[in-house]
């Protein structure tokens, strides 16, 4: 199949469907805005697995999503959207990039959920920007903003509760949106410890991409451990 495009952890190839893609998820890991490079065995396979797993677990409970079926270990078959330039970042913990913001403790609790959104833009380093800001650009309109937030805030609840029933704290994680060909936007991308903060609720050991990030060691476990919570086996 034609390689579309080519990102920092996974691939996108065209099918014969032009309203549908396939998505195939490598070993390479980055941190820092790709400062930081390396690979993570088996990582390709286990975010897709995870992400498999996490995206129908959503769909059931009613969020709108690009995903429609796993193909094999590495590959899933989706929606073609557009991709929105916006990352918004949901925070229940302090922690990561917030704690060196603020110079709040890593680990420090919170009353509410900060939501918070980033223009997706390697040359500016993705930064974080206002509402405002995304309007101004043209990034997205008022009334898909509030759709954004008012689904990611519907996501995190649902997550929460998700992963609390395996004993996994859910401390903070991005997410993406596209425009599928009418319109209508539709959660994206993936959802995997790339993309999420999981610490476990006992011990808070973390079991996500800051074991690659820090220098911790032990990734390819912690990301065994996270699908092995998922599926119980």
């Amino acid at each position: 199949m034609k390689l579309l495009y080519e990102g920092k952890a996974k691939q996108i190839y065209a099918t014969d469907d032009q309203n549908q893609i396939i998505i195939h998820y490598k070993d390479d890991a980055t941190a820092g805005n790709g400062v930081k490079k390396g690979t993570i065995e088996n990582k390709g396979i286990l975010n897709n697995k995870i992400s498999a797993l996490i995206y129908m677990y959503l769909m059931k409970h009613g969020v709108k999503t690009h995903f429609i079926k796993e193909l094999n270990e590495r590959d899933q078959l989706a929606y073609k959207v557009d991709i929105l330039p916006l990352e918004v970042i949901c925070r229940n913990v302090i922690a990561g990039s917030a704690a060196a913001r603020y110079k709040i403790p890593e680990g420090t609790k919170i009353d509410q959920p900060i939501y918070e959104i980033c223009w997706k833009n390697d040359d500016l380093g993705d930064p974080l920007i206002a509402d405002n800001h995304a309007l101004a650009f043209k990034l997205a309109t008022k009334e898909e903003l509030a759709y954004i937030y008012e689904e990611t805030d519907k996501i995190n609840k649902l997550l929460i509760e998700f992963f609390k029933t395996m004993g996994i704290n859910l401390i903070d994680f991005k997410l993406e949106f596209g425009r599928l060909k009418d319109g209508q936007i539709v959660l994206a991308d993936e959802i995997s410890p790339d993309t999420c903060r999981l610490w476990d609720s006992q011990t808070n050991e973390k079991l996500d991409k800051d074991r690659f990030r820090r220098d911790l060691g032990n990734i390819e476990e912690a990301y065994h451990e996270i699908l092995k919570r998922l599926t119980g086996k």
